[in-house]
């Protein structure tokens, strides 16, 4: 039995919660908050026995296997670091930490105490995702990833969100080096940190605000980032985070030599796009068949997937958090390289400079 305690106990730890007990010989033993009522009312939700306002007093009295840390980004060092100490693993929501060297040397700490640390992208690990993986590992690209392409997208239209944001220059979002950017872009960086050679050789970011953002009285804020990136080995990578492109576009293209892959999280559904040539006419026929024969296929997996309960809305969440508390169980590797959590951190720590340096922010 893998016995889990939740620090922070916002909105996200509701997901959570439900992700853990979808996960057989998981549980939820204890949560924490420094506003106790929100502890309170999760553990009432939720049935969860352990409440407490203090995490050191927590980890002394219930000594969890896993803590799952779902504070804003600005406690996770400081947090992480004193679970890790007291003999807990780690898992950090996203983004993981605030600056690299502060991934750095939590993994180190990780190591050190032979304990485990994920982050919170699970968005690596939808149905979708994970079959792009296994196709990749099976060669279909051909060789080596040439070209990458990553889009995020958010909408402005999240009241709950982006009011309390743009209504304080205090909130934890602004306070962030990134700011909006921060805290949201780093599922789509991941995507490219696992194919990405460590030894990156050029970094561009560019970033504005959108005039939808400046209506609603955004000051300083940007909600528009594009990127570019190349590492040593040739291969290439562009990311594009947007409030405005319309209908939202949540994509990961992988281009090889050979073949490519697209991934669309929005509709959970992977398409096959073959280097293949055809004679004359059939140019314009064949591969608009193959195109919707796969959606297709895509549509009737997903059906058969909703039908036995396999897919839901939080699969990722679910499927991160089981693969994690399992490596814990079994003295195994986390579900995601360290190498690819401290790429990201890198990258995002670069792009941000960037901004500053750039808007004067």
């Amino acid at each position: 039995m893998t016995r889990a305690a939740i620090v922070g106990c916002g909105k996200i730890a509701d997901q959570h919660v439900q992700a853990i007990h979808r996960i057989p010989g998981s549980s939820v033993v204890a949560v924490c908050d420094r506003e106790p009522l929100m502890a309170e009312q999760l553990a009432e939700r939720m049935a969860i026995e352990g409440v407490f306002a203090d995490v050191d007093e927590m980890l002394q009295s219930v000594r969890p296997d896993v803590v799952h840390i779902t504070t804003p980004p600005q406690s996770h060092s400081e947090l992480g670091r004193r679970c890790l100490e007291a003999g807990s693993h780690v898992y950090l929501e996203k983004p993981f930490t605030i600056t690299a060297p502060e991934a750095h040397d939590l993994v180190s700490l990780a190591e050190r105490s032979q304990l485990l640390l994920t982050a919170g992208h699970n968005y690596q690990f939808t149905l979708e995702m994970m079959q792009m993986r296994r196709l990749v590992a099976d060669g279909f690209l051909g060789g080596h990833p040439v070209h990458l392409e990553s889009h995020w997208s958010y909408d402005l239209g999240d009241v709950s969100y982006v009011a309390p944001l743009l209504g304080s220059r205090d909130h934890w979002v602004r306070r962030l080096p990134g700011q909006l950017f921060h805290n949201l872009i780093s599922h789509g960086v991941a995507r490219l940190a696992e194919f990405l050679d460590e030894d990156l050789v050029e970094i561009v970011a560019r970033a504005h605000q959108s005039d939808a953002l400046r209506a609603m009285g955004g000051q300083e804020v940007c909600d528009e980032l594009r990127v570019l990136i190349r590492d040593r080995r040739g291969a290439t990578a562009s990311f594009c985070f947007s409030t405005q492109i319309k209908p939202g576009m949540n994509l990961f293209r992988v281009c090889g030599p050979k073949n490519s892959l697209l991934v669309d999280l929005s509709s959970g559904s992977l398409s096959r796009n073959v280097g293949k040539s055809y004679k004359s006419y059939l140019t314009y026929v064949v591969p608009p068949l193959l195109s919707a024969r796969g959606q297709l296929g895509n549509a009737f997996r997903n059906m058969g997937s909703i039908m036995s309960r396999r897919l839901h809305q939080d699969f990722g969440m679910k499927e991160l958090i089981e693969q994690f508390h399992a490596a814990i169980a079994s003295g195994g590797e986390p579900p995601i390289p360290y190498r690819e959590i401290l790429l990201t951190a890198r990258i995002m720590d670069e792009v941000f400079d960037q901004i500053r340096s750039e808007t004067g922010a």
